[in-house]
């Protein structure tokens, strides 16, 4: 039996932090919204980890999945091909590239990419969490 409650946790409090770093007040010291920012880019990742490794196990326990890549981008693909993903397969492979790139960005660009496809991912990923669990996103 699968335990989602890891990406659950995780996705719901990047939800959270996304939501107040939407919310921020501009007129806040610099310093606070980066804080937030970088809270968020955070828990991007902590979710983005835990989902792909949900999702791969999904795809072996639940599907029969033989011999899943240990890797997200082929994960992603195996989940496209089993009709599990309501986007295409090259968001999520964005999604990848961010990942990446947000543990390797000193020019802060790459976090600011990040930051603005937070949204989506957001979406995506409670899409998947419905799919694979068969409950609600809330």
């Amino acid at each position: 039996m699968i335990d989602y409650g890891s990406f659950r946790l995780s996705l719901a409090r990047l939800q959270e932090q996304y939501a107040n770093y939407r919310q921020l007040d501009p007129s806040l010291p610099e310093v606070t919204q980066d804080a937030v920012a970088e809270s968020v880019i955070r828990r991007f990742k902590m979710c983005y980890d835990r989902m792909w490794k949900t999702l791969k196990r999904y795809l072996v326990e639940e599907l029969g999945v033989a011999d899943a890549p240990n890797s997200p981008k082929p994960i992603f693909r195996l989940a496209f091909e089993n009709y599990l993903l309501v986007s295409p397969v090259e968001r999520w492979l964005t999604y990848a590239e961010h990942r990446v790139g947000t543990s390797h960005d000193y020019s802060l660009l790459k976090a600011d990419d990040c930051l603005a496809a937070t949204g989506d991912f957001i979406a995506d990923a409670a899409a998947l969490y419905e799919t694979m669990t068969g409950a609600r996103w809330d």
